[in-house]
């Protein structure tokens, strides 16, 4: 199938705060939020992006203007309610100090596959609705753009975490081994035979490897022993 580039919204007023902003509206990237998510932009900038879909949330919405901002061609951000933030329910809003108090924090660590938030959603439901959608995402992009498109979804940390989880085969109870910053990359590569994560948590580097050459083979038909030779060189021009 297609590759994902996965992006987190930049750091948000509530981020640096310490408070859990879950859905709440008026929550908006700070002043490193926009340079962090304008950067992210710009390593995404030379490469042709087939779509670009984003969580309904404000920081994530302003962070995706940010990314289309960046490119030489137009690309316009679709909202995807699949993407969106986790329903903390009556947690969101509150301080972080004070939640690591509640008994349920520890089911969160721990066993998140146990955990549901009062008044919000649970976690599993959390990483079926996400991986659902970028999975459908991914399946429409390559259907339109071919198996060498790459699209982008600007979301949360704990969503972002949730499908690197299912692309790397864990179990919803490890995902919390995941760490996701604010304006970080990671890519996942789908195929027929599996999921293919090729980055995880970056915050530099060139991403232009990932513009293909036209009519190159993006398909696997297996993890490559020893490790492979790693992409081609993309050269001026190509």
């Amino acid at each position: 199938m297609a590759t994902v580039i996965l992006v987190r919204h930049g750091r948000t007023t509530a981020n640096a705060s310490g408070i859990l902003a879950g859905r709440l509206a008026g929550v908006r990237l700070d002043e490193t939020g926009q340079q962090q998510a304008g950067a992210a932009g710009e390593r995404i900038a030379p490469v042709p992006v087939a779509a670009l879909v984003t969580s309904p949330q404000e920081r994530c919405r302003q962070t995706a203007k940010l990314i289309a901002g960046a490119r030489a061609t137009a690309l316009k951000p679709v909202t995807e309610r699949g993407l969106a933030e986790c329903d903390y329910g009556e947690w969101q809003g509150r301080p972080l100090r004070d939640l690591a108090k509640e008994k349920l924090w520890a089911t969160v660590q721990r066993h998140p596959s146990a955990a549901a938030f009062p008044g919000g959603e649970s976690m599993v439901a959390m990483r079926n609705r996400a991986v659902d959608a970028v999975r459908r995402h991914d399946a429409a992009v390559e259907a339109e753009h071919g198996p060498g498109a790459v699209w982008v979804a600007v979301s949360h940390g704990d969503i972002i975490k949730v499908v690197l989880a299912d692309a790397l085969g864990m179990h919803l109870d490890l995902f919390q081994r995941i760490n996701v910053d604010p304006a970080s990359v990671s890519i996942v590569q789908y195929t027929e035979d599996r999921p293919y994560v090729l980055a995880s948590n970056t915050h530099a580097g060139d991403l232009s490897w990932l513009a293909r050459p036209a009519g190159r083979k993006t398909r696997r038909s297996g993890g490559t022993v020893g490790g492979g030779a790693g992409p081609d060189p993309v050269t001026e021009g190509s």
